[in-house]
């Protein structure tokens, strides 16, 4: 009886142990198709990293899409000036942003290297209509590229005019907009400028700054030359005011040769030189966003310099107040000035990730 009971243990432990050796078998062949299954399920980030000219508007038009993930929404950036491109600048400013969005830099008519593509030539296409149409075909070749319904636009100094210009007129295209340095009416901007900075001046005591200021005169002016003499005060006093640090602006080594420095600052000269006019009545002086307009169909969010001292915050603040949007907000960006600080852009990224890309994920 106890060799039977024996016998019988034995058996069933063989078999305890061959079931022992399937389950593991199975195992060994099942984890592998599980994990293949959840790669399949949830593929990696495809990331974008382009650099081109586009046909625009007639003529070669540079840009570059970066970002981490191309599902991320997209940021097109208009830069200021007109004929200040971000290009060069643009990896140390808004490093990190790509994480969040695909990022898109264009180097509008007149500026960097499209102006270098194109040359002066394009001089008498230099309108702000124009310039409008540029953005609107920049804008439906990147909705069609990267296959999205729309994009996001951030503008700021003239790119801030650009963008309520291109808002008002394809809001279609539009997630939002959202604005740096927001300029109102060229006229009213300057006038308000010079009159804050000959303030300042006089507040200082600082006769120098006062005699020249008085001699030009207050704005409209009838000369080019008249408005380096502002200038030089308006970026004395600003400096005085500015107490943020300023945002990180490394050139990439790609623009850095002695021959793109030259064609960016040709192309910084040209633009100016045109918009402006040499008697001061050029495109830029007849711009006026609130005749345009003060309804939105798209959400609008404008961050402004506390301390600006070419686009001053109660003219930004009082246009804000008089558009009507389905979303809008203002900020006042503390010791900032007209540039970009690292506190600007910590805010704006915060705008941007926190109340503006959801609005992607809705449509």
């Amino acid at each position: 009886m106890p060799r039977l009971i024996n016998t019988a243990r034995a058996v069933e432990w063989l078999l305890m142990g061959l079931v022992a050796l399937v389950a593991g078998i199975l195992a060994h062949y099942a984890l592998p198709q599980d994990a293949a299954a959840l790669t399949m399920s949830t593929p990696a980030p495809e990331r974008v990293d382009e650099k081109m000219f586009v046909r625009i508007g007639g003529i070669e038009q540079w840009i570059t899409i970066k970002g981490d993930d191309r599902k991320n929404p997209v940021l097109l950036f208009l830069h200021g000036g007109p004929g200040d491109a971000l290009s060069p600048f643009a990896d140390a400013t808004y490093a990190g942003w790509e994480k969040d969005f695909t990022l898109v830099q264009w180097d509008q008519r007149g500026a960097g290297r499209t102006y270098g593509k194109s040359g002066p030539s394009i001089e008498p296409t230099m309108t702000v209509g124009r310039m409008v149409d540029d953005g609107i075909e920049i804008a439906q070749f990147l909705t069609k590229h990267l296959n999205k319904k729309k994009i996001i636009i951030k503008g700021g100094s003239w790119g801030s005019i650009l963008g309520i210009y291109m808002a008002h007129a394809r809001p279609d295209l539009f997630y939002a907009y959202v604005g740096n340095a927001q300029l109102v009416n060229t006229r009213k901007n300057e006038l308000a400028s010079y009159t804050r900075v000959l303030e300042l001046a006089r507040a200082a005591g600082d006769q120098q700054a006062i005699t020249a200021l008085t001699t030009i005169g207050p704005p409209p002016w009838d000369s080019l030359k008249k408005w380096p003499v502002y200038r030089k005060w308006e970026l004395v006093y600003q400096a005085k005011r500015v107490t943020a640090p300023p945002a990180p602006a490394t050139i990439n080594p790609a623009y850095a040769s002695a021959e793109e420095r030259t064609q960016y600052a040709a192309a910084d000269d040209f633009s100016f030189e045109h918009f402006w006019g040499l008697t001061m009545s050029g495109p830029l002086q007849d711009v006026d966003l609130p005749a345009l307009g003060t309804d939105f169909t798209i959400p609008i969010f404008i961050l402004q310099g506390q301390e600006d001292l070419t686009a001053l915050p109660e003219l930004a603040k009082a246009y804000f107040d008089s558009i009507k949007a389905p979303r809008k907000q203002f900020y006042l960006v503390p010791g900032t000035g007209h540039e970009l600080s690292a506190t600007a852009l910590e805010m704006t990224l915060k705008v941007l990730v926190e109340q503006v890309r959801p609005l992607a994920s809705e449509h």
